[in-house]
Formats: structure tokens, sequence, C-alpha cells
């Protein structure tokens, strides 16, 4: 699906890969042939949503504030420039409406080190954060084992070995936009910058209603309290490799054999850490 094709939120064959699980139903309730704008988007917000500076939300048109500091400005007003008729935003919007508070964690923090930053330099929290907004992953799991190999990167192990494990174990929620955008024309070698959480009870034991506000809020507590510093702390995650996520063939041992998608960890790599949620 190209930006020239219209929008059809109620197209439900091209909605249900897992990869919009959290976003679908929202999707469906965008109206019209072209892809919504500012004015639907701020219906699906969900009440009291706030930037990183306590600013009511809301998605204006980008030519209604040329110019402005993108972070800075929405830190302050609460304004998120919006452009019309364009996939990129539309997915930046759907994912505020989704995860409120992690997106309003890294506001809060890009202004922080704004603020502090006196060479012009990025720094490398605002490098991992801007990793994890454009092509995050949350990988919330109690197995541990699961999350050790995703680490090392040993995709045999993580993929084939404890295959079980994504079915009850873990959930993967898609919080980077630009990634969600590569998935309206899928391709096998799309990686995720994963951050990955340890959890104390299987995700699945949670309510359906419960779990997406709790990691929201865990994950937004967790990043304000340092826990994503560096492009470090993030682990490339090949999303074809999550048993279900690739249906253009059989995820059998020839498919996790092809080393130019589940590539080797290079020599004297460290692994990303796996972060710890509280309980819920």
């Amino acid at each position: 699906m190209s930006s020239a094709q219209s929008f059809d939120g109620s197209e439900s064959k091209h909605w249900d890969h897992p990869c919009w699980d959290g976003y679908r139903e929202m999707i469906r309730r965008l109206e019209g042939p072209a892809i919504p704008g500012p004015g639907q988007l701020n219906a699906l917000l969900p009440r009291g949503t706030q930037s990183g500076g306590g600013a009511p939300l809301r998605f204006v048109p980008s030519q209604s504030i040329p110019g402005v500091q993108y972070e800075r400005h929405i830190f302050a007003t609460g304004a998120v420039s919006t452009r019309g008729d364009n996939w990129h935003d539309l997915f930046n919007a759907l994912v505020w409406c989704r995860l409120p508070r992690l997106k309003a964690a890294m506001n809060a923090l890009h202004h922080r080190d704004l603020d502090q930053q006196s060479d012009g330099a990025r720094g490398p929290r605002r490098d991992a954060l801007t990793l994890l907004d454009e092509s995050g992953a949350l990988v919330a799991s109690c197995n541990r084992d699961l999350l050790h190999a995703l680490a090392r990167r040993d995709w045999d192990l993580a993929f084939v070995g404890l295959r079980a494990a994504w079915r009850t174990d873990t959930r993967v929620v898609i919080c980077g936009h630009a990634l969600l955008e590569k998935f309206l024309e899928p391709y096998k070698s799309i990686t995720a910058h994963a951050l990955l959480l340890q959890v104390d009870a299987p995700p699945s034991r949670f309510a359906a209603e419960d779990f997406p506000g709790w990691l929201d809020a865990a994950v937004a507590e967790r990043l304000l309290a340092g826990g994503c510093a560096s492009p470090a702390d993030l682990s490339p995650l090949p999303l074809a490799g999550i048993p279900g996520w690739w249906r253009e063939a059989g995820q059998d041992a020839g498919f996790y054999a092809d080393r130019s998608v589940f590539r080797p960890p290079p020599a004297g790599f460290r692994p990303a850490p796996s972060h710890r949620l509280k309980k819920l």
C-alpha cells in the first residue's frame, strides 16, 4: 500500500497482521478514502492525554505551526504537528493514542536533554529515544531464557527452540511509527530496535483491557528512571522471525538459515540489558 493509495480502515484483510494488534480497532474507527487528518485523530486520544510538560495533547495541521522546534513545542503546548495525507504522521498519532504515557515520557526526556546540550550534538539518550520512537518494539516476557537469547542474538534458540514461549509468555508491542509504516508493504528483513522487558507473570494472564495501559505506564516509568540511556540499551529484533509474523512462506529451518536477515552477532558485542518492570 503506497501513500498514493486510499485509506480504508474497514479493510480487515490488510490490517490482520500481528503488528497491528492494539491499533486495529482504532484504524477501523477512522473513516473516509483519504488518510485521516488531525480532526479524526484527536477523537481517538484517551481523555487526559498530556505532553511531557503536562500540556493537553492535540494533533494540529503542520501548516498551522510552521518552523517550530518539534519536541520543545509539544512539551510546552501539547500541539503535535501532523501533516495531512501522510502515513508517517498518521502512525505517530496512533502510537500517541495507544501509548500516551510512553510518548509523553520520551517527549519529556527529549526536552530535558535539549535544555542540557550546549554543543548541538544529540547525545546517546536522544539517539536511543529516536530509535525507539521511529523503529521501536516492546518485548515483554516472563521467560528469561527467551529475553537472554534475543539479547545474545541466538536466533535459533529464540525463534525455534523457545517457539512456544511466544504464545503465552511473551507479547510484542510495536511503538515505532516508522516501523508501522514499513508494514504497509512488509518485507522479510524488517528489524526493530527492541526494548527487552522482564515481567513477573505471562502477559496472557492479564485481562486484555488491562495489559496495554499497565505496560504503557510501566515502560514510561522505566524510561524516566534512566532505562534507555543509549542505543546499546536496544536490541535488534528481526520481526519476521516471530512465530506467525511472516506469512509469505513457512518459518522452517531454511527460513531461519537466512543470515542476511538473522545475522550473527559481531565479535566483541555486548548484549542489550533486560529491564525489569514493576508488578501490576
